[in-house]
């Protein structure tokens, strides 16, 4: 199936041809679909914190942040076109629709408005004025990602998602000298991040009295995944080459693996909010932070235990714990093994990564939620589950997916410090899509999502959080919500 310039073509990506063989035959037999046990609620699954709690979680990280390795990772890779789809339409179409009748109608309240207006010669179309704001002769608001945008107006002028990124992270990503980040990028706008940055950095440094270090990486070419026709061949482009596609946020495991902290916080680039509405996220991931602290210390007393004197109550006070606190309840299966068993496999679960996941409450929002899920050998795990892992014909399936409580926004505080994060990948959780190229159909596969099945096999807890902490820009007139107004 592989030829000699396929395999050539492999090497120079670093991808091995038993990856290859897999992805076809995932594409050829489809992914398995999720098994919902139930959804994960208030006290089955999902933490509520009262104002104690929040207090004392807080308190815990204040207390040990400055001894604590910190990292902020931004998933800021691919551009915003998404953002701008109607406006697109309207140049194509010549036909003005609701979404850009939004947009001209409250047009000076955008943060961009005032250089696209300094920009936009007297007397323009309204097309005209989309081609200057979106085209490449003009502010490429089209093709530049969501983290260069200007979102939020400030009277010292406007602030990108990439500066409120850098805020943020100087409250609580930040050991009081120094606050880390890292934003995944794509290879053609990482010259205009590294220069924002350069430019921003020695503002907010001496705003805050700290140093700030910004990293950079891009999604690997050895995650690309290969496209196949509609009858599973491999799709080749004109030469006779494979034809190779990015495989989603799932590729970014690849990117978290390379990263070093005590405690990894994770959010999406365009999930910001001005300064006066910030308090309630620092607030969270702090306690969310404090929250992993003290799961840790379960964890490692756990350990130290389960490596001494055996007995059977050791066994079920352990048990109740990673129920209860790692998200993992363990099959019948497991009452049949001997005591040396039991504890190596309860040691097994309490070595993997852990993450904490802020939830809030669905709104009916698209995506993902927060589900106990049974795996191959009858294990209940607590997973972030999206629409397309839920076999939607199965009416019981469908009806506990819709009856989710809450609603994932992209809220992790991770720990990984150690751990090889591909092993704890579940790579049967993939998704297949089907696109074009050249005009010709073809089916392309994304790896397991980067807080879906590449975190399957960690212990998680859910945290519910308040629904002021998840504000998304999914369309332009997203900035127009009170949420992104700096008045």
């Amino acid at each position: 199936m592989l030829s000699t310039s396929d395999l050539l073509q492999l090497s120079a990506r670093g991808i091995r041809p038993e990856e290859i063989n897999q992805q076809v035959d995932y594409f050829k037999q489809g992914f398995p679909w999720m098994n919902l046990e139930k959804s994960a609620t208030i006290g089955d699954g999902i933490v509520r914190f009262s104002d104690a709690d929040l207090a004392s979680h807080i308190e815990r990280f204040e207390s040990r942040r400055s001894s604590l390795n910190l990292l902020k990772m931004v998933p800021a890779s691919g551009a915003a076109t998404r953002m701008f789809k109607s406006l697109f339409e309207y140049i194509s179409s010549g036909q003005p629709n609701k979404e850009s009748d939004l947009f001209f109608s409250q047009k000076e309240s955008f943060a961009f408005y005032q250089e696209l207006a300094s920009i936009t010669p007297d007397g323009s179309s309204e097309v005209d004025v989309l081609k200057v704001l979106l085209g490449a002769s003009g502010m490429e608001y089209g093709s530049l990602p969501k983290g260069l945008l200007k979102f939020h107006q400030y009277p010292a002028g406007a602030r990108t998602p990439l500066e409120e990124h850098l805020v943020e992270a100087a409250e609580y990503a930040s050991d009081g000298q120094k606050a880390r980040l890292h934003f995944t990028v794509s290879p053609e706008h990482r010259g205009r991040f590294e220069a924002l940055v350069a430019q921003l950095s020695p503002i907010w440094s001496s705003h805050f009295g700290i140093e700030f270090e910004v990293t950079f990486s891009e999604q690997k070419p050895a995650t690309d995944t290969v496209a196949v026709n509609m009858d599973n061949s491999l799709f080749r482009e004109d030469d006779g080459s494979l034809l190779f596609r990015p495989a989603g946020h799932g590729a970014l495991l690849e990117n978290l693996n390379d990263l070093t902290a005590d405690i990894i916080f994770i959010k999406n680039i365009d999930n910001v909010v001005p300064d006066h509405l910030k308090q309630a996220t620092i607030q969270y991931k702090k306690a969310l932070a404090g929250l992993l602290l003290w799961i840790l210390e379960g964890i490692s007393y756990l350990e130290m235990r389960l490596k001494g004197e055996l007995k059977p109550a050791l066994i079920e006070e352990a048990l109740l714990e990673i129920k209860t606190y790692l998200g993992f309840e363990v099959s019948a299966d497991f009452a049949f093994l001997s005591l040396d068993a039991q504890a190596a496999a309860l040691l097994e679960i309490l070595g993997r990564p852990t993450r904490i996941c802020g939830v809030v409450k669905n709104t009916g929002e698209p995506g993902g939620g927060p589900f106990w899920c049974q795996d191959a050998v009858g294990n209940l795990t607590l997973q972030l589950v999206e629409s397309a892992q839920v076999d939607m014909s199965n009416g019981s399936q469908k009806a506990l997916f819709a009856g989710s409580t809450h609603f994932n926004p992209v809220d992790l505080v991770c720990a990984t410090r150690g751990k090889d994060l591909l092993a704890y990948r579940d790579m049967s959780t993939g998704f297949i899509t089907e696109k074009t190229k050249d005009g010709k159909s073809l089916k392309a596969q994304e790896l397991p999502g980067l807080w879906n099945g590449a975190m399957a096999n960690w212990n998680t807890l859910f945290v519910e959080v308040p629904l002021e902490t998840f504000n998304p820009v999914k369309t332009v007139t997203d900035l127009l919500r009170p949420a992104h107004q700096n008045a």
